[in-house]
């Protein structure tokens, strides 16, 4: 007999542990909402570079991300953006600056390609320093239009996280990457 009103004390404070006051879930369903306006507002704005495959715009339970080919922001091999591609992420930002409470990341990738030796002689040796250019890049062209500098960051990932098999041209193309990351936590 001893051991049912234990089990109940251990069963009520394992459902207790579960639990969230009102206000934390309130303030969860705001940012949630936050990011379901935005990802709406990213989809009609960004219509054409999704159309034309150059981005893919991802709602997560948390997150939005977008991923953006590398071709519609870099010349092959270098890492200052494209006027077309300013275009573009002044778009972004322009939806993701006036209300930003989330903060941002900019991962950049690359295919599997080693570094040539014109970039070799421009300081950069590896694909991770040519993703993290890129990224930072990005980041400066974003703050740039407004959006808050404490609440972005950028990351280089080089090859790493493949989206698909760099022993094709298509594949490498998809792999040549920059995402963007809007996260609610």
């Amino acid at each position: 007999m001893t051991k049912f009103p234990m089990l109940c004390v251990v069963g009520g404070a394992l459902l207790m542990a579960g639990c969230v006051t009102q206000k934390t879930y309130d303030e969860s369903q705001q940012k949630n909402a936050q990011l379901e306006q935005e990802y709406q507002q990213l989809n009609q704005s960004m219509s054409a570079e999704v159309a034309d495959k150059n981005m893919r715009i991802t709602r997560m339970q948390d997150a939005i991300k977008v991923s953006v080919n590398s071709e519609l922001l870099f010349p092959s091999g270098g890492w200052e953006m494209q006027e077309g591609a300013k275009a573009s992420i002044a778009k972004i930002a322009a939806i993701l600056a006036p209300h930003q409470t989330a903060k941002i990341n900019v991962n950049g990738y690359t295919d599997s390609t080693p570094i040539g030796p014109g970039l070799a002689k421009e300081g950069v040796t590896t694909n991770l320093i040519l993703s993290q250019k890129r990224a930072d890049n990005v980041m400066q062209y974003m703050i740039s239009q407004g959006v808050k500098p404490g609440l972005v960051s950028a990351h280089g990932f080089g090859e790493a996280d493949p989206v698909a098999s760099n022993n094709t041209a298509e594949g490498k193309a998809q792999n040549r990457r920059v995402e963007l990351t809007v996260a609610s936590k």
